[in-house]
């Protein structure tokens, strides 16, 4: 356990911000599924929709440094592709 008072903030401080990360990704996750839920049920309006939500989402999530920058362009990339497919 940590004993000096610049320790026990840095704890105090690491739990916040991993709360707002899990917040963060959890939402990402969250809007993906939308998309891809729409994919599976073959709702091409409803898909486009979904992904016009979703990639500003993925994009904020790259800013704030929750995903990798290549990462989150990757996932928009073949969301797009699949929903152009339908």
């Amino acid at each position: 356990m940590a004993h000096h008072e610049s320790a026990k903030k840095r704890i105090r401080q690491t739990e916040k911000r991993t709360a707002v990360n899990r917040a963060r990704v959890s939402r990402i996750r969250t809007f993906v599924k939308k998309v891809e839920s729409a994919i599976a049920s073959g709702n091409k309006d409803e898909a486009v929709a979904a992904l016009r939500a979703a990639e500003p989402e993925l994009m904020r999530g790259a800013k704030t440094g929750v995903l990798h920058r290549n990462t989150a362009s990757r996932k928009v990339s073949r969301l797009s592709a699949r929903v152009r497919a339908l």
